[in-house]
This record gives C-alpha cells, structure tokens and sequence, in this order.
C-alpha cells in the first residue's frame, strides 16, 4: 500500500516562499510517476507540477516560480514555491501515478497579505 503524508503548507505574504514535502513509503519514488496537484476553493482541481525519470512538467501558472524535486533516500518528493500569489492559495496533494493512483490527504497553502 502507497502511503504519502505532505506536510508544509502554511501562511504567507505574497511574494514569499514554502517548500512542501511528501514522505512516501517503500520505492514509491522509484516507481511511480509523481506530482503535486492543487485545488482552491470553487476552482477544479489542476496540476501543478510532475516528475517521471528525472523529467518535469509544470502547470502554466507556476512555471518558473515552483520547483518539483525528489530525494529517493529520504522517500521524500518536494515543490519548492517562490514568489507566492494569491491565486496559489488552495489545498496541495502528493499524487503516485501508476497502474493506481495514490493521494496524499493535502496541506494548506494560504497566500494573505
């Protein structure tokens, strides 16, 4: 069974930055696709950034804000978010993506001045 636990949202000032994490189990990193998707109130949920062998992708609205990393030692994925706006405020997921799709139970992302 996937496990996935992210933790580090928070609140922030616009312009600032958080760096999430998501602690896997097993060789979760090693064998499935990874990704962070968020959804914020009222909106769909969209993706935000995925890494598959090294490869990212990023949604259109974080790229060259947000990074996607992962530390196959540490069982941990992580998204490095820098220059924050309002509109990156919502609920952050760890997804795996394989045969199955796992889902992390999401960390608050809050941007407020």
């Amino acid at each position: 069974q996937v496990q996935l636990v992210e933790s580090g949202g928070g609140l922030v000032q616009p312009g600032g930055s958080l760096r999430l994490s998501c602690l896997t189990s097993g060789r979760t990193l090693s064998l499935y696709t990874m990704a962070w998707y968020r959804q914020a109130p009222g909106k769909q949920r969209e993706l935000v950034a995925s890494i598959t062998d090294g490869r990212t992708n990023y949604g259109a609205t974080v790229k060259g804000r947000f990074t996607i990393s992962k530390d196959v030692a540490k069982n941990t994925m992580y998204l490095q978010m820098n220059n924050l706006q309002f509109d990156d405020t919502g609920a952050y997921y760890c997804v795996a993506r394989g045969r199955k799709e796992y889902w992390g139970q999401g960390t608050q992302v809050t941007i407020s001045s």
